[in-house]
């Protein structure tokens, strides 16, 4: 197949937009704590949109995975599961910081290290990255997508400092600027592994092309493998805060104990359950339960839909990655940056929508606006340098 970096780049924005808005289906989800319905759209993301598609467009996908390499199959788990930690508290940053700020701070550090490590640790930066007209193209709209996180972030920065708590916490109910970076530098980290599971998957990609598997869906089963990895860090944890925080209930009765969340609570607001969850593997506190609140009823039906819809939307961007991979030829390592920016875009578009940045300066508009033109200019850049290379 011969690699078509321009498709590719729309295929990554489609993915950016699926991830830069699936957690608007969470805003719907009513009276569940934090951990109850992000796990309850989690088994749609992790389990049931991967093997679904992997087994309905793919060949043979039970054989692919028996053939696979034992080691090829372990790391492309560890690294899903090590992904799975960022996944956690990534949900938590846009719990504190809102949609905009969130990601962006967040995706920043993913950015870098699931961009840029990949080609250093197979020894080819230099060689083919550095040593090449294209990879300095490649490499310019990086750098140019750092900047426009950089953007992102000091709209958030100036947005903090402008706002009133009350306007803060209208718009972002949990609203806390250090809590949030704590989680999003964790997050972001620990997100970027997701990458090297990608990478760890090729030998897979090569044996289901042979079981005739169309290129363009080389890497579904790939994510069956990594996703499953970020499905058991997730499941441990929500079932560890189901225990503790006696919510494990929710997945079956419609009552709501007076000590969980009012019904108020949406994701990125983190449903009043009077639990404070910061980076994983930094800190965790539980804190006291708040006050008694009155006794709600949960709507169950739609509390499942609403996460059904987030998860499957969460899957799509992956999704998509995969078919944006196939075409960026031997810069591939490329698509990472594209994600982000794509994710980037997306989800500031969605904070403008839902009006997290109302009552801020015009500097700081003008801010969120030059992070997005930043941002659109370094997918193309990266597109560019993909073309350039294609054409040789």
């Amino acid at each position: 197949m011969t690699p078509n970096p321009l498709l590719g780049v729309c295929f990554h924005w489609l993915g950016g937009l699926a991830s830069g808005s699936f957690y608007v289906a969470y805003r719907g989800v009513k009276s569940w704590a934090w951990e109850t319905y992000w796990l309850a759209g989690g088994i749609f993301s992790w389990l049931i949109a991967p093997w679904i598609l992997a087994f309905a467009i793919t060949h043979d996908l039970p054989g692919v995975l028996r053939e696979a390499p034992g080691d090829s199959m372990f790391w492309a788990y560890t690294f899903g599961a090590l992904w799975g930690l960022g996944g956690l508290t990534f949900g938590l940053t846009m719990r504190y910081l809102g949609m905009s700020l969130g990601m962006a701070v967040a995706l920043g550090y993913t950015a870098a290290f699931g961009t840029l490590l990949p080609p250093i640790f197979r020894g080819v930066f230099a060689a083919e990255v550095l040593g090449t007209h294209s990879g300095q193209v490649i490499l310019l709209g990086v750098a140019v997508c750092l900047v426009g996180i950089a953007c992102a972030g000091s709209a958030g920065v100036s947005k903090e400092r402008e706002m009133s708590e009350e306007q803060k916490h209208g718009a972002i109910r949990e609203f806390n600027l250090k809590r949030g970076l704590l989680v999003a530098t964790f997050s972001g980290i620990m997100s970027a592994c997701f990458a090297y599971g990608l990478a760890a998957g090729d030998p897979i990609k090569e044996i289901t092309m042979r079981h005739g598997t169309p290129a363009l869906w080389q890497g579904l089963p790939v994510l069956v493998v990594v996703l499953a990895g970020g499905f058991t860090t997730n499941f441990i944890w929500c079932l560890i805060l189901n225990i503790r925080n006696r919510t494990g209930y929710q997945y079956f009765h419609s009552e709501i104990r007076a000590t969980a969340p009012d019904g108020s609570g949406s994701p990125g607001e983190g449903g009043e359950d009077g639990v404070s969850r910061t980076a994983a593997a930094v800190a965790v506190a539980v804190e006291p339960a708040v006050a008694v609140k009155p006794v709600v009823i949960a709507p169950m039906l739609a509390n499942y839909l609403f996460c059904a819809l987030a998860g499957t939307t969460w899957y799509m961007q992956f999704f998509f990655y995969s078919m944006g991979e196939t075409q960026m030829g031997k810069y591939k390592f490329s698509s990472w940056t594209l994600h982000m920016a794509s994710i980037i875009i997306f989800s500031t578009l969605w904070g403008i929508g839902l009006k997290e940045w109302s009552g801020t300066s015009r500097r700081t508009r003008l801010l969120v606006g030059l992070s997005l033109l930043v941002l659109v200019s370094s997918t193309i850049i990266v597109g560019y340098g993909n073309k350039i290379a294609a054409g040789k």
